[in-house]
């Protein structure tokens, strides 16, 4: 699943390849894929792509018409891939939009998704403030080292799952909160309220250093993920815990790694990970 490196990657490319684009057509292969704004399609038409945001683990084209602006929102989901040639596509049944675009370095950008749980938005400027509020807490690259304090010294529960918690910090998913989680030495169970100060600034340290190196790897690609050039991230491959189950702890201690299954499987190291 696209957690926020693998968009952040995609945000990235995006950036470098079709800000500046007019947008010639959108074609929409199935209607229920637009969640909200199906009807203003067509204002997207012959607007500049001037900007693409990253806001959690959605990605935001902002369009300009004259003084208007407006956005086109992409959630990618469990599956969803943003590419520039058709030919990377997966299949075309699930093929779910495609713009075709002038004046940029690639002339088509195709958003496919098999599993469907993304979703599309066209929305304005009252929309897109609407989007924000309701979706996303922090960003984890950009929040101060005393906000993630106060944020975790406010968490009664398990610390893993506030990482997961997109309305409180957006775009951590399961991948990345056991790679943070083992780099800081801090148990998925612990109690986020219970950890002393030197603890959870480990943890602000391993967060930050785990999210951008993995997008400085291109990402995690276990699964499906593909940047929109089509190349596979690379940052699997430094996996340190992540589906490491009976493997020997990285740090050289004699333990194995274990799982843990609760919502979401947790790998940890039992020695060097304490609550």
């Amino acid at each position: 699943m696209p957690e926020l490196p693998e968009v952040e990657v995609v945000r990235q490319q995006l950036h470098a390849h079709v800000v500046g684009a007019t947008i010639r057509n959108v074609w929409i292969g199935r209607d229920d894929i637009v969640r909200q704004g199906l009807g203003h399609l067509p204002w997207f038409l012959g607007a500049r792509l001037n900007e693409v945001r990253r806001q959690g683990k959605s990605l935001a084209m902002v369009c300009q018409h004259g003084q208007e602006r407006r956005y086109m929102v992409a959630e990618l989901g469990m599956t969803g891939l943003l590419l520039f040639d058709r030919r990377s596509v997966p299949s075309e049944k699930h093929l779910h939009m495609v713009l075709a675009l002038s004046h940029a370095r690639q002339g088509a950008l195709h958003y496919w998704n098999a599993r469907r749980f993304g979703r599309l938005h066209a929305l304005d400027e009252m929309g897109w403030d609407a989007y924000r509020r309701r979706r996303w807490g922090v960003d984890p690259l950009t929040v101060s080292a005393n906000d993630f304090l106060a944020l975790i010294k406010g968490c009664r529960g398990r610390v893993k799952a506030l990482l997961l918690n997109q309305q409180r910090i957006a775009g951590i998913g399961n991948i990345y909160a056991n790679e943070m989680l083992f780099h800081a030495g801090i148990h998925p169970h612990a109690h986020g309220c219970r950890l002393s100060k030197k603890r959870i600034h480990l943890l602000f340290e391993a967060m930050q250093h785990v999210l951008i190196e993995a997008i400085h790897q291109g990402g995690s690609s276990i699964r499906d993920f593909l940047a929109p050039d089509g190349s596979p991230g690379q940052f699997q491959n430094r996996h340190l815990v992540y589906q490491k189950t009976g493997k020997p702890c990285p740090h050289g201690c004699p333990t194995l790694i274990r799982r843990l299954v609760t919502e979401r499987s947790s790998f940890f190291c039992p020695t060097c990970q304490r609550r």
